[in-house]
């Protein structure tokens, strides 16, 4: 069973999050989940029900889905001895981004990341800010140089997209397709007539 980690922070994008989660779920992937705090009222706010009911809505079943506790420093997740075939954050905050390229692995979010940086393993961040200052562009050209793919979630619209589900889809299928997922969320182009 493919294993994933996926984390969440408190920046806007929280429906980026449960689309990602929903179809690794679908996939029969483990994922073991770490939520900030304000990602978890963000999430609750933005799309205006219960993180928990979310949880055991998706999750009821199979229980596919870890729950990791941010400031637990012994979980698995938090050695490169572990194996993992990924790691998302999504949405990435800023903080999440300037303390990952400084090495600041304070909380069980940043040191997963870091574990996935220091073993070389995909690490996608998905940062969800406008305008970027020139400390979030230099932030993230540093984990660019460390091979972290930077997936800003920027519609596609040559897919032209009728509804929001249309326009998350499109990210979240280029996430999948950079874990190495194959999936028909998002139109590749094909040219024009294609």
């Amino acid at each position: 069973m493919p294993r994933y980690i996926v984390g969440i922070t408190g920046a806007s994008g929280s429906i980026y999050a449960i689309r990602l989660v929903e179809e690794l779920v679908k996939r029969n992937c483990e994922i073991y989940l770490i939520v900030t705090e304000n990602g978890k009222k963000v999430l609750e706010y933005e799309m205006e029900y219960e993180f928990n009911k979310w949880i055991n809505k998706i999750d009821c079943l199979k229980k596919q889905v870890k729950i990791c506790d941010i400031n637990d420093m012994f979980s698995p997740i938090a050695s490169g001895s572990f194996k993992t075939d990924g790691m998302v954050i999504i949405p990435c905050s800023m903080a999440a981004i300037g303390k990952l390229s400084a090495g600041i692995g304070d909380n069980l979010l940043i040191r997963a990341g870091d574990v996935m940086l220091k073993e070389k393993r995909k690490l996608i961040l998905v940062p969800r800010e406008t305008p970027l200052s020139p400390i979030h562009l230099k932030n993230m050209l540093t984990l660019s140089e460390s091979n972290v793919t930077i997936l800003p979630p920027m519609p596609a619209f040559y897919q032209k997209p009728k509804t929001i589900d249309d326009i998350v889809n499109g990210t979240i299928g280029r996430i999948l397709e950079y874990l190495g997922i194959e999936n028909e969320l998002y139109y590749k182009w094909r040219g024009k007539n294609g």
